[in-house]
């Protein structure tokens, strides 16, 4: 690749086509609701039963407390995080 080197970074930046690729396509997020605050507290079985009555195509993980998790993100998941007596610790969400 051979760049002009009297052009200017301005200039050559313009004769780029292609933007660059977002991280995460945020259109193709699935539509309707993302996530749960009305679940803290519940029970793991309870959290579990509402989510898959409003969106059964959803994969739900179960964390224990202290557990370690990946960082990546799935847009058919939804995890709950529990406290020590089994209940919701945080707001259930895609991801």
């Amino acid at each position: 690749m051979s760049e002009d080197p009297k052009k200017l970074p301005d200039e050559l930046s313009k004769e780029s086509s292609s933007a660059p690729s977002p991280i995460l396509d945020w259109s193709s997020q699935p539509a309707g609701k993302a996530s749960w605050p009305e679940l803290l507290g519940v029970t793991a079985e309870e959290a579990e039963k509402k989510i898959k009555e409003e969106k059964p195509e959803l994969k739900i993980d179960i964390v224990p407390p202290k557990s370690m998790v990946t960082m990546d993100y799935h847009l058919d998941r939804v995890r709950l995080f529990l406290d020590e007596s089994g209940k919701v610790a945080q707001v259930p969400r895609l991801g």
